[in-house]
């Protein structure tokens, strides 16, 4: 009974948990973003800090450069964005005429040419798809307008994530040490094995991923705007942002660009230039930007990433699209040392395997941000040792 009574601890934990994640998610999104900064920015603090300046003070310096950055881009981008959303409204109605004048005609000229119970079959499915498309759409719009009931205004997600932010930024160390006081002694070195692996995965994802999406955002931006393609800009951001989810960006900006393109130009090869711009984009994204900046080391999969974004914001809404990238990486990592775990036991194996002494774990110092052993990391020095 007492070798369960670990297990018990953690599943009890983990269920506290996800009910607590269950019962607030509609106010938890400044608290959640602003950690989200706080993570990212922690291995600039801790070089910062290890000039000479005090932890409140270099976390203050590196917070308002972010928020300098993010408003400069911002004050940038949008007059341009805005032009073009404008653009994108006065065109709407060209485009219905189209669909009216063209393309309907040319649907019903196909469908004529069916027999009765092709049409039957092709009526059945489209009610089938078009009700579940319907159902996805409310139950989105749903779900964005509870959160902006539960957010109140935008402006107070704007106040408070900088606050949460500049306080976990300036305490993480010592939260840091705080949590690894509480390890249980006899299983800290494998724990921390654990957190460093699992913050090494998500760093590398997370801080190489954004950087790919800016990358190609500012590619696709830029190309399909010189090409004097119809709202070039708005498409070029949309495809670097969704890129975010491997493969998407790609495909949804080449969706979009393309059937602009077919609208806006007569000939072939202006076409065909838009749509080699993407091509152009994901070699790069695939040869070269991917490889450096995330690394083939990550352990996340592509589609395992794209189920944890749509279940995370199917269950949580954009609270869960924050969190299924930490969660990911903490489950992927879990599995493979669970896997591991099995593959030497007598589970696997079938016999007892040979003993080899008692295990022997080396010291382990605690990190103030584990990824941070890559970008200028360093331990604090009040950190309890392993034991």
């Amino acid at each position: 009974m007492n070798d369960r009574r670990p297990l018990r601890f953690w599943m009890v934990g983990l269920g506290v948990f996800i009910t607590l994640i269950w019962l607030l998610h509609e106010m938890l999104l400044p608290f959640v973003a602003g950690m989200a900064v706080a993570y990212l920015l922690d291995p600039l603090a801790d070089r910062m800090e290890r000039t000479g300046l005090p932890r409140w003070l270099a976390a203050t310096l590196v917070l308002l450069a972010f928020m300098l950055g993010a408003t400069v881009a911002a004050v940038l981008l949008f007059p341009l964005m805005q032009a073009q959303i404008v653009q994108i409204a006065e065109s709407a109605p060209g485009w219905i005429a189209w669909v009216k004048e063209e393309f309907l005609p040319d649907l019903e000229a196909i469908v004529a040419r069916l027999s009765p119970e092709d049409v039957e079959r092709l009526r059945q499915a489209v009610g089938e798809y078009a009700g579940t498309v319907v159902s996805w759409t409310a139950a989105l719009l749903r779900g964005l307008l509870v959160q902006g009931v539960a957010l109140v205004d935008v402006l107070s997600v704007l106040l408070i994530t900088p606050v949460v932010a500049f306080y976990l930024l300036r305490d993480w160390d010592r939260l840091v040490r705080t949590v690894d006081g509480w390890l249980p002694r006899p299983h800290a070195p494998t724990i921390r094995g654990q957190v460093r692996e699992v913050d090494r995965t998500l760093a590398g994802f997370v801080r190489g991923q954004a950087t790919v999406c800016i990358a190609l955002g500012l590619l696709y931006a830029a190309a399909l705007s010189l090409t004097g393609l119809n709202f070039g800009l708005i498409v070029g951001l949309i495809a670097g942002l969704l890129s975010f989810i491997p493969y998407v960006g790609s495909l949804v900006g080449f969706g979009l660009s393309v059937g602009i393109a077919v609208f806006q130009y007569d000939d072939l090869w202006r076409i065909a230039l838009v749509a080699g711009i993407f091509v152009v984009g994901q070699t790069i994204e695939g040869y070269f930007l991917t490889p450096k900046l995330v690394g083939e080391r990550v352990g996340l999969h592509p589609v395992w990433v794209m189920f944890a974004l749509l279940a995370g914001g199917s269950l949580f809404g954009f609270v869960g699209v924050l969190l299924a990238v930490p969660v990911a990486a903490v489950i992927g990592v879990l599995v493979r040392f669970g896997l591991r775990q099995y593959l030497s036991s007598t589970y696997y194996m079938g016999v007892d395997p040979e003993p080899s002494g008692p295990p022997v774990f080396p010291p382990e110092p605690v990190l103030a941000h584990p990824a941070a052993e890559g970008a200028g990391g360093h331990a604090p020095a009040d950190a309890p040792p392993a034991p």
